[in-house]
């Protein structure tokens, strides 16, 4: 039997259709020798994201069924709920936007227990950085006596927000982090976040999976919108009462 084959891409203007992707492995799309921000900004509008072993070539994929989190759907737990407010007595404590992408990165790309190594080599990280300064790549600090303790960090394109990596050094000092940003996030209207993969983590705070069709058409609405305010800035709690 034939093996099925992907596209050898030389131009990021030359992504195939979603529906081309693979059965097996589920949503491998294209492969490429490069990686810029120039790809970032044509796969991601469309769905389609990075994800490869050092060593390969870059692998594309548009992944079926979909992970996603509707914002109105978000659970934030009783615990991590008396975890914020404890911490937000502490003034030793800040969760800030947009102030350290490429720390974030880069400590999203340290190993992970259990883990050889990482998919996010100095050129993702360098496409990434670029993505960043053209607007569209973001970072959520959580910081502990001036030390960055967890954060995340984001692809955003119109209100449609494509969740990427996280990182914790303390305890909970991602969730933290996440909980802020998705207040945020919703107090900008956005309605929906990619989370790409159904990992336990992501399930538990209340994402789902979807249809691609329906994840495309979603974020087709999405991406047009007038993009959100990123300014670097510190992301205070007052949602006790939620």
């Amino acid at each position: 039997m034939t093996q099925p084959t992907i596209p050898w891409l030389l131009s990021p203007n030359d992504f195939p259709v979603t529906s081309q992707a693979l059965r097996y492995p589920p949503g491998l799309l294209a492969a490429s020798q490069h990686i810029s921000a120039d790809w970032l900004m044509q796969s991601y509008p469309r769905g389609i994201f990075p994800w490869y072993s050092h060593g390969e070539p870059v692998l594309w994929w548009s992944t079926s069924p979909r992970a996603v989190l509707y914002l109105e759907e978000f659970k934030l737990h009783r615990s991590l709920r008396k975890t914020i407010r404890r911490q937000t007595q502490d003034k030793s404590r800040r969760i800030t936007l947009n102030m350290a992408f490429e720390q974030v990165m880069r400590a999203c790309a340290e190993p992970r227990p259990g883990q050889d190594g990482t998919w996010i080599t100095e050129d993702v990280l360098s496409a990434y950085c670029e993505l960043h300064q053209r607007g569209h790549a973001h970072s959520v600090e959580h910081w502990h006596e001036g030390q960055l303790v967890g954060g995340l960090y984001c692809v955003a394109f119109g209100q449609m927000v494509y969740g990427e990596s996280m990182f914790a050094k303390q305890t909970d000092a991602s969730k933290v982090a996440f909980a802020h940003w998705v207040y945020w996030l919703k107090a900008q209207n956005v309605r929906i976040m990619d989370c790409q993969q159904a990992t336990s983590h992501l399930m538990s705070f209340g994402a789902r999976t979807i249809s691609r069709e329906t994840f495309e058409y979603e974020m087709a609405q999405a991406v047009i919108q007038p993009g959100l305010t990123w300014q670097p800035c510190e992301l205070k709690w007052t949602h006790d009462s939620t």
